[in-house]
């Protein structure tokens, strides 16, 4: 009898020591639906306090029945009552509109004119500036050496114009590369929407050379060879599958 009840009694000791579950979850901005850092999650029940992580998360230690209120700094607060450990979403609503900053672009404008445009917004740096060729041709014939590039070249301004010069090149093949691989056009040929679209396009860009010398038939097919690389390598990452409050 004497070692059976020294075991219950060790058993209770330890369920007693046993750590409970955590209550988990993630905040939300409620109209822009993004992560929300630094929110301030307060059990008035046992009175035990926390913030959530950089990517929204939290963790607390919480039963059921507890009142947990959500605060942060230009957010109204939201109190939430403890019903189950299943991960919550908690969507807060900002107190003030959230302007996003808008750029205005002209959509009809072509990579070739917008570099047109740039061209002549800068025509200094590709005027004079621009000039890098070391050999020139003298009046009398043969070859001498640019005395404007050999300036340009030694000089501030050469050097600022032409760091400024490979800027706006290196702008224009990405423009190129986003006429031709848009949202639009990749969407149609794959079929994502929305995130899946957009890892698919971030992980699969092209280069620069391969968007200016494949035809349509080699870019389609190069789209739909990356679609099924995409298709077999997805995996699922985070947490369980939140649950609205």
């Amino acid at each position: 009898m004497k070692p059976r009840l020294f075991l219950l009694m060790l058993l209770f000791t330890l369920k007693g020591f046993a750590q409970p579950k955590p209550l988990e979850g993630i905040v939300f901005d409620k109209e822009s639906k993004e992560r929300i850092a630094t929110v301030n999650i307060h059990d008035l029940t046992n009175g035990i306090a926390i913030y959530n992580n950089l990517k929204g998360e939290y963790q607390i230690i919480a039963t059921d029945g507890d009142v947990l209120v959500f605060s942060r700094q230009n957010y109204r607060s939201d109190t939430v009552k403890v019903q189950s450990k299943e991960p919550q979403a908690i969507y807060l609503v900002r107190l003030a509109i959230q302007l996003k900053e808008v750029t205005v672009h002209n959509t009809n404008l072509t990579p070739d004119q917008k570099l047109a445009a740039t061209k002549n917004d800068f025509t200094k740096i590709y005027g004079s500036l621009a000039y890098g060729d070391f050999l020139s041709t003298p009046y009398g014939g043969g070859a001498g050496l640019s005395i404007d590039a050999l300036w340009n070249s030694i000089s501030r301004s050469g050097r600022n114009a032409s760091k400024l010069r490979d800027f706006i090149q290196h702008d224009y093949e990405q423009n190129v590369i986003d006429y031709r691989f848009n949202r639009e056009y990749v969407g149609g040929i794959t079929g994502l929407k929305d995130d899946k679209l957009t890892s698919f396009m971030f992980r699969y860009r092209p280069g620069y050379y391969t968007t200016t010398t494949m035809s349509d038939y080699e870019f389609i097919t190069m789209i739909r060879a990356n679609l099924r690389r995409y298709l077999r390598s997805q995996r699922t990452y985070g947490l369980p599958p939140l649950v609205s409050k």
